[in-house]
């Protein structure tokens, strides 16, 4: 019985690795890492304050809730 065996390109073996800052605390830890340099990650900021995301350095960013809390924060109220 023959045994074949495929290897994959090197292409596909490459992680794609994104790190998501949710709320004020997040969106810090975000801003922190990429002024310090860190590559080869993808950044997505997430926040339901609109001026944090305008302040965040995160390439990606996502308004949570922007109906809800009219772009304000949740003043930690889930």
């Amino acid at each position: 019985m023959a045994i074949s065996i495929e290897f994959a390109d090197d292409a596909e073996l490459h992680a794609r690795i994104k790190v998501v800052g949710v709320g004020g605390s997040g969106g810090n830890a975000l801003n922190t890492m990429i002024q310090n340099g860190l590559e080869g990650v993808e950044f997505i900021a997430a926040n339901t304050d609109a001026q944090a995301l305008d302040r965040s350095l995160a390439p990606v960013k996502i308004q949570l809730g922007p109906e809800l809390t009219r772009g304000l924060g949740a003043a930690f109220r889930p």
